[in-house]
């Protein structure tokens, strides 16, 4: 299948309580306003491919982390709202268009969005921003934790010493193995270091992000891409993939990545249909830990759902391509992400930061326990309204305290949306549902996870499309070293991509 480094793709599923017999292998594809002059219009794709079922033996079921079936977990019905009984969400308030444009910080974030970027559909006005008292403000920002959006930062990303190879690397060292996947203006390659094959000390197989610059060019990318390379040079999680090193040469740009082989969450979950709460859990545990981890340095992920993370040779989650992370304060009004996760306020223009990262784990908690996201529709539009009006089917087979983590996650209100509250992502792991996780040992991985990806060896490419290998003269940096005259004394294009 498509490598998720780089690749998101599309496809329906209607919304049934009961899984559809014949699942889509696609979802609608991630997309970004800075390339697009409307959402309802053909969204740019990042990529977008089938993927193929791959069958993976289920390894040995962690013991669970919390009471064994989630279902008979004694609630007293204090701890439970009301309202998480209710079928459909109520609806939101509507309010008037708000146009990209009267946002201050949208031309700044990316200088070639559209000025007149058309509203989808009669949004709700701005809320306005929560009013916390200095202390209660200062009791937040004490916390271990993190706080809610518009709070200073735990840590400084700019303090990170960056963790990137520059001397004695370069792009020829590399053997291309294999196309892991292709997308719209790049694709990923298996490659293999030379230098280092016969040392089993060391890893000897990377994924190569191949991005060409031209492309990144015409498709508004270039902010995007190096905030890309900037981030991933700084963080260090062992629930986020890694960056070693970032090359170019006169065509592309190159991002030197660890190879994960298991293949993607999504591959996993269309194959078991549906997760258990207990393997929900384990799964939704480690993504809370590496957002919490992010949004200690105000960096928002803005893509999360289940192709965008891969399963390493020990069944635990890597969170991977940021193309459009960020780092940010407050809020910010660039409209990008999977219209399926997509939170309301990113739909209505309305200034966005942590909180919709929060809301998209709601999404990716519904879609791992029920086998399909909570909002879906044939068109965007159709997502963009059921999200906005709050329609959500809630299915038999979940249980009370999973629906009431969904909803608190799904709260259209973004001031009382669970981990964006004055207790930040600790409310979270506090919640009724996550009794029983050891979040240390989690994040130390000392728990067995419920599926390990069947791989033979460094290079085991199973969980991947075999694709054909990219023309030479398309990897000039690969084949040979570029002497100075191959490349012009002056390349404006180059010129936009010097950290590489």
């Amino acid at each position: 299948m498509p490598s998720s480094y780089l690749i998101p793709r599309s496809g329906s599923i209607s919304e049934h309580s009961q899984l559809p017999h014949s699942l889509p292998t696609s979802r609608n594809p991630s997309f970004d306003s800075s390339s697009q002059s409307a959402l309802g219009s053909s969204p740019s794709r990042r990529e977008s491919h089938s993927v193929p079922m791959t069958v993976v033996p289920d390894g040995p079921i962690t013991p669970p982390m919390s009471p064994s079936h989630s279902e008979h977990i004694d609630i007293a019905m204090d701890d439970v709202d009301i309202e998480d009984l209710d079928v459909n969400a109520e609806e939101v308030e509507g309010g008037t268009s708000i146009d990209v444009d009267d946002a201050p910080e949208a031309m700044s974030e990316t200088a070639s969005l559209s000025p007149t970027f058309p509203s989808i559909m009669q949004p709700r006005r701005s809320r306005e921003a929560i009013d916390i008292s200095r202390a209660r403000e200062a009791r937040a920002l004490s916390r271990s934790t993190g706080g809610p959006e518009g709070h200073r930062p735990l840590k400084l990303l700019e303090d990170e010493q960056v963790h990137l190879q520059r001397k004695g690397i370069k792009l020829t060292d590399f053997e291309v193995r294999g196309t892991l996947g292709t997308g719209t203006f790049g694709r990923v390659l298996l490659v293999r270091h030379r230098n280092s094959a016969g040392d089993p000390r060391t890893q000897t197989h990377y994924a190569l992000k191949v991005l060409r610059k031209t492309e990144i060019l015409r498709l508004r990318q270039v902010e995007h891409v190096n905030a890309e390379r900037y981030i991933l040079s700084r963080v260090h999680h062992p629930f986020i993939v890694d960056l070693f090193a970032t090359f170019q040469d006169s065509l592309n740009v190159y991002m030197l990545m660890s190879y994960i082989p298991g293949g993607e969450l999504f591959t996993h979950l269309r194959r078991a249909q549906r997760f258990t709460p207990d393997v929900t859990r384990f799964y939704l545990a480690t993504i809370i830990l590496a957002l919490k981890y992010l949004h200690s340095y105000n960096i928002i992920y803005r893509d999360l759902k289940p192709e965008n993370l891969l399963l390493d040779s020990r069944g635990y989650l890597r969170l991977t391509d940021f193309g459009f992370a960020k780092i940010v304060d407050d809020r910010t009004w660039t409209l990008c992400g999977t219209p399926e996760y997509l939170a309301p306020e990113i739909i209505q223009s309305d200034g966005h930061g942590k909180a919709a990262d929060w809301w998209a784990c709601g999404v990716l908690c519904y879609e791992m326990l029920v086998g399909y996201p909570p909002f879906y529709d044939e068109s965007p539009y159709g997502i963009y309204e059921k999200i906005l009006t709050g329609h959500i089917h809630w299915p038999r087979s979940m249980d009370p305290l999973s629906r009431s983590l969904v909803r608190a996650f799904l709260n259209p209100d973004r001031t009382q949306r669970l981990g964006n509250m004055i207790g930040g992502p600790q409310d979270i792991l506090d919640h009724p549902w996550f009794r029983g996780v050891d979040w240390d040992a989690l994040e130390r991985k000392e728990i067995n996870a419920p599926i390990i990806p069947h791989t033979s060896s460094g290079d085991d490419t199973r969980h991947f499309l075999h694709l054909p290998f990219p023309p030479v003269d398309e990897i000039p940096g690969l084949m040979k070293d570029e002497s100075p005259s191959s490349i012009p004394r002056f390349d404006p294009v180059a010129y936009q991509f010097l950290e590489f």
